[in-house]
C-alpha cells in the first residue's frame, strides 16, 4: 500500500450531486422485493482541476438497508458536505475523522469518501488499486439471479450464465423459494459453484430449510437470519456445515471482528458503501484475513461508477472468491462511462485508461437521463 501523503493535500472546492432515472434490462427480484425501473445518484468531486467520481449504492427503497437515495441526498447536502467544503485534506483518515459526528448515514459517507479515493490516486496519477494496496488486476466474478417464475426458468438462466464464463452462480431465494429450484440446479449443474442469499428472509426455526441446502454443496449461504444479528447466525453455523457469509450484519470492522470470533459467520461480503468507503472496507478486509476468513465484493446493481469502485478494491490480497461485479451489459443497455465494464470468460480486467477508477463519466448520457441536479461550493 502506498503512502497517501505523498502528494499536497486537496481542497473540497465543489460536488455534483446528478440523479439519474435508469432501467435494468431484467426484472430482478430478491426476498425483498423486486425493481427494473430505478434510480441512481453519482457524486462529482472537483479539487485543484480534477474530478474524482463515486456512485450512491443505496437504492431508493429502504429494503436492503435504511438509507435510500434520498436519505443520501440529504445527509450529504446538509450534513456531510458543509462539515467538509473548503477544507484540505491529506488522507481518508482525515477526511473520516471530521465525519465522525455524523453517526450512521454509511452509505452518504461513503459515496463522498470514495470521491476521495479517486481524487487522491489522480493527484498522485496511480490507478486506485495501487493506492488501495492491491496484489492483482484480473478478478474472477460470478452473477447473481434473481427469484424467477419457475424452476425450468431458473436453471436455463443458470445454463446461460456458465455458458458466459461467470465462477460463481448466487440464487436469490425466500422461504417457499429455496430448496427446490436449488436441487433442481444442482442436478443440472453437479459441478458449478453455487450459492444462495437470503437478504435476511429467514428465522432461526427454519432450520430445516438450512439443513436440506446443506446437502446440496454450497459455498456459502449469505445473510440467512436478521439484518441486525450476530448472536442466532452463531447458533445456526453451529448446526450446519456450510459457511454462512455475512452481509448486511457487517457495518464495520468491529462488527467483522465480533461476527468471527463467535462463528456468525465463516466468509465476509464486503460492500464498500455498505462499511462507510474505501478505508473502513480495506480494515474489513484486513480483519478478516487476520481471522483466515475469505472475502468478497458484494454489488448493489452498481452503474459503472460504483463498478469499477469495486473492481479497484477486489484486487486485495484476501478477495479470494468471485464477486458480484458481473458484466455492465447484463445489466444495463448503456452505461454512464467508458470503457464499459464487462467481463471475458468470467474475469473482470480493473480499467486501466488512466489514474483513479481508470473510466470516464458519459456525460451526453448522464445529461438524458438526469432527473435532478444540485452544485455545491465553498
Amino acid at each position: 500500500m502506498l503512502d497517501e501523503t505523498q502528494e499536497d493535500c486537496m481542497r473540497i472546492e465543489r460536488v455534483e450531486l446528478i440523479e439519474l432515472a435508469v432501467k435494468l434490462r431484467f426484472r430482478f427480484e430478491t426476498s425483498f422485493g423486486a425493481e427494473q425501473e430505478t434510480s441512481k445518484v453519482i457524486l462529482v468531486l472537483h479539487s485543484e482541476g480534477l474530478e474524482g467520481y463515486s456512485e450512491v449504492a443505496a437504492a431508493p427503497y429502504p429494503g436492503y438497508s435504511s438509507e435510500t437515495g434520498a436519505t443520501c441526498w440529504l445527509a450529504l447536502t446538509d450534513y456531510i458536505l458543509p462539515r467538509v467544503m473548503g477544507r484540505e485534506y491529506d488522507t481518508a483518515d482525515q477526511l473520516l475523522s471530521d465525519l465522525a459526528p455524523v453517526r450512521g448515514n454509511n452509505m452518504a459517507v461513503a459515496a463522498f469518501e470514495m470521491a476521495f479515493w479517486d481524487l487522491k490516486a489522480k493527484t498522485l496519477n496511480l490507478p486506485l488499486w495501487q493506492l488501495l494496496g492491491g496484489v492483482r488486476t484480473s478478478i474472477p466474478v460470478g452473477a447473481s439471479l434473481g427469484i424467477q417464475d419457475g424452476i425450468n426458468e431458473t436453471i436455463e438462466l443458470a445454463q446461460n450464465h456458465i455458458e458466459l464464463g461467470y465462477r460463481r452462480l448466487k440464487f436469490k431465494i425466500k422461504p417457499g423459494w429455496d430448496i427446490a429450484p436449488l436441487k433442481a440446479v444442482r442436478q443440472e449443474l453437479p459441478d458449478t459453484v453455487l450459492t444462495v442469499d437470503a437478504n435476511s428472509a429467514y428465522r432461526l426455526t427454519d432450520i430445516r430449510v438450512f439443513q436440506s441446502l446443506d446437502e446440496l454443496d454450497l459455498d456459502y449461504i449469505e445473510q440467512p437470519l436478521a439484518h441486525d444479528d450476530l448472536l442466532d447466525h452463531a447458533r445456526l453455523q453451529a448446526l450446519i456445515t456450510t459457511p454462512i457469509c455475512l452481509d448486511e450484519s457487517i457495518h464495520s470492522p468491529a462488527d467483522t471482528r465480533k461476527a468471527l470470533q463467535i462463528d456468525a459467520g465463516r466468509v465476509i461480503n464486503v460492500k464498500v458503501a455498505r462499511v462507510r468507503g474505501h478505508l473502513e472496507a480495506r480494515r474489513v478486509h484486513d480483519v478478516a484475513l487476520a481471522f483466515g476468513a475469505p472475502v468478497w465484493c458484494g454489488g448493489m446493481l452498481e452503474l459503472g461508477v460504483g463498478r469499477a469502485h469495486n473492481l479497484h478494491l477486489s484486487t486485495l490480497e484476501n478477495y479470494t472468491l468471485p464477486g458480484d461485479t458481473a458484466s455492465a451489459s447484463r445489466y444495463w443497455e448503456d452505461d454512464v462511462v467508458y470503457p464499459i465494464l464487462d467481463a471475458n470468460d468470467g474475469i473482470q480486467q480493473v480499467p486501466e485508461e488512466g489514474p483513479g477508477i481508470g473510466v470516464m463519466l458519459n456525460r451526453d448520457l448522464i445529461d438524458t437521463l438526469a432527473i435532478r441536479r444540485e452544485e455545491i461550493r465553498v
